[in-house]
């Protein structure tokens, strides 16, 4: 699907020839990662400037904001948070100055920008910065009042599932889980994924829950003469693959995947409640399936959750 930029939002797309043409590069790349990474047709253009819609009277999703004339824009329709979800790499990509955009705002003296990063296309991170990021959102929304515009990069996957409702691609799967894990206690358990070989001098993970362009260093344990990583994970289906010296490599001792649709296989482990036939093991298992509903008490619990959860961002 592809998302014009809407009348008005010009502002940040008058640049000049090269310019416009090196953006309309690095979003034909973006928008061909984005529908690999996302499993739908989805086109985002950064030189055509912010593009957003109106979820309801006071909620925008949107794509990011580029310079600080756009903060003026936002303000000129009754803005009075800005909620960021991307990650520096992301702003890096198409040269947007965030700091410049932060202090403008702040001068504005009636409009606040907040940052509450996930990772791009990575719906594990997505799940576990999910009930941050939506008490964060939460609190912003009560304390500004006005129109809060939510944005990520394209405004087509991470700003979506945080707010919902707009022709997007969000990883509801993410957002289910996510949603089971607050109403189970955000409970994890620790696993232990281990490397056996005294002749490598690097063992690394990637994928996990961490993504593929992270990586994890295992630490080789002498006495047992095996690297080991000691990590704890929600529920859940991880993939992950070693990388030894810098090889990538599969762990024959651990499961293994069926090819993905790229030919990629790679080892996983399945992360399991203690007793599966818990009250805990229903609601995850209800709220995960094809057609999940909430009850009332837990609609409560939801709202509990936003207005207790510990405020540890230090941002005013």
């Amino acid at each position: 699907m592809a998302v014009k930029a809407i009348s008005g939002s010009a502002s940040s797309a008058d640049t000049d020839g090269a310019d416009v043409k090196e953006d309309k590069e690095k979003s034909d790349i973006y928008s061909h990662n984005m529908t690999e990474a996302m499993g739908a047709v989805l086109i985002y253009r950064h030189d055509l400037g912010m593009n957003y819609n109106f979820i309801c009277p006071d909620l925008i999703v949107g794509s990011c904001i580029q310079i600080p004339e756009d903060v003026d824009s936002l303000r000129k329709i009754g803005v009075k948070t800005i909620f960021c979800l991307q990650q520096d790499p992301d702003l890096e990509y198409f040269g947007v100055d965030i700091n410049v955009i932060r202090e403008y705002a702040k001068k504005c003296g009636d409009i606040q920008h907040l940052r509450a990063e996930i990772r791009d296309f990575d719906a594990f991170d997505l799940r576990i910065q999910f009930p941050t990021v939506v008490r964060k959102l939460y609190r912003a929304i009560n304390r500004n009042g006005g129109v809060t515009y939510i944005h990520c990069t394209a405004g087509l996957g991470r700003a979506p599932a945080v707010a919902s409702k707009r022709p997007c691609f969000p990883k509801m799967d993410a957002i289910k889980s996510a949603t089971a894990d607050i109403l189970t206690g955000l409970r994890k358990r620790l696993v232990t994924l281990t490397w056996k070989d005294d002749n490598c001098s690097t063992v690394e993970i990637s994928g996990l829950d961490i993504g593929w362009g992270q990586r994890i260093t295992l630490n080789f344990n002498e006495e047992k003469g095996l690297w080991i990583l000691e990590r704890e994970l929600l529920e859940g289906r991880y993939e992950y693959k070693y990388i030894i010296d810098g090889e990538w490599t599969l762990n024959q001792d651990e499961p293994i995947s069926a090819p993905n649709k790229d030919g990629h296989v790679n080892n996983y482990i399945q992360v399991l409640a203690d007793n599966t036939d818990s009250i805990n093991a229903e609601i995850r298992k209800r709220l995960t399936g094809d057609d999940p509903e909430l009850t009332p008490d837990e609609r409560l619990k939801i709202r509990q959750f936003l207005e207790t959860f510990p405020d540890d961002d230090g941002e005013e």
